[in-house]
């Protein structure tokens, strides 16, 4: 989409966090008109200066927005902002196309499907795969799924924000497929903890493991980034612990819903829960490195 039509698609952002932030400057930067909203005004300074435009609470952001984009942690916060007196939707248009992008996981999904689809709404379950590098840069992954009818306005805003869009199926699709990306990465973090640990302890020098790796077809280019950050005791958050316990809390929820096994997650989870006990939840994920000993 060009600047210029850009220019006549409104789009309501709730939710500037971490990842919020960097996806909406993107909306701005290519031409769109953007409102925003976020729990904490000060998450939106950086925003305004850019180009959005500061919205007193969601019905204000939402009211005539073509596009409302909720990129909020879970569906509890989605509840509080789209219910009540200045709730999001005591405004929304009928016909409006709402991208929920967000990892919620699959009950709140199908709740706000249902809730979307009452009061008129096309709603598209679109969580996003990538952190706060990618956001940053419009390597998002989309993982989407909703009606056919709603992507002639929603593949502009994806391809502004993400180098890929899969279109999924129908809405709740997304939502299930992000938890099984999550539930890959999660375990990946936890499979390098273990590597460098087992390493140390065979008296190796870690460091010459991960060059190894990093050199192998069996390594990752994310893995061996996540183990270098640990030996350097950088923790700096592209995913924070707190947001990827909660995913991993939602892909285990599932799994027995599904009646299936999970059992390198079950095995981790107890461990990542003491790390947040520490205070470390907006570290990292990596960061539970630094809490399994020497």
């Amino acid at each position: 989409m060009s600047n210029e039509k850009a220019k006549d698609v409104v789009i309501a952002f709730l939710g500037t966090g971490q990842m919020g932030t960097p996806m909406a400057a993107r909306l701005v930067a290519a031409g769109y008109l953007v409102r925003v909203w976020n729990r904490s005004p000060d998450r939106v300074k950086e925003l305004v200066e850019r180009g959005a435009h500061e919205a007193a609470s969601p019905a204000v952001a939402v009211d005539g927005a073509d596009v409302v984009i909720t990129m909020l942690p879970d569906g509890q916060s989605i509840e509080t902002v789209l219910g009540g007196p200045e709730g999001a939707f005591t405004t929304v248009a009928k016909g409006a196309v709402w991208l929920q992008m967000g990892t919620i996981g699959i009950e709140w999904t199908e709740r706000w499907h249902q809730s979307a689809t009452e009061a008129g709404v096309l709603f598209v379950d679109a969580p996003v795969s990538g952190s706060v590098s990618p956001a940053n840069e419009g390597r998002l992954i989309v993982l989407a799924s909703g009606p056919d009818e709603a992507r002639a306005i929603a593949d502009p805003v994806f391809a502004v924000l993400g180098s890929h869009t899969f279109w999924l199926g129908g809405a709740g699709a997304g939502s299930r497929a992000k938890l099984v990306l999550n539930n890959w990465l999660v375990d990946l973090v936890e499979m390098v903890v273990e590597t460098l640990r087992f390493s140390k302890s065979l008296g190796l020098d870690p460091r010459a493991i991960v060059e190894m790796l990093a050199d192998a077809p069996i390594g990752s280019p994310y893995a061996v980034a996540k183990a270098k950050g640990m030996l350097d005791d950088d923790f700096t958050p592209n995913f924070a612990l707190k947001h990827a316990v909660k995913d991993s809390l939602l892909a285990l929820d599932a799994a027995r819903a599904a009646d299936e096994e999970l059992p390198i997650t079950e095995g981790l989870i107890g461990a990542w829960q003491r790390a947040l006990d520490y205070g470390a939840g907006d570290l990292d994920l990596s960061v539970v490195y630094r809490y399994r000993g020497d």
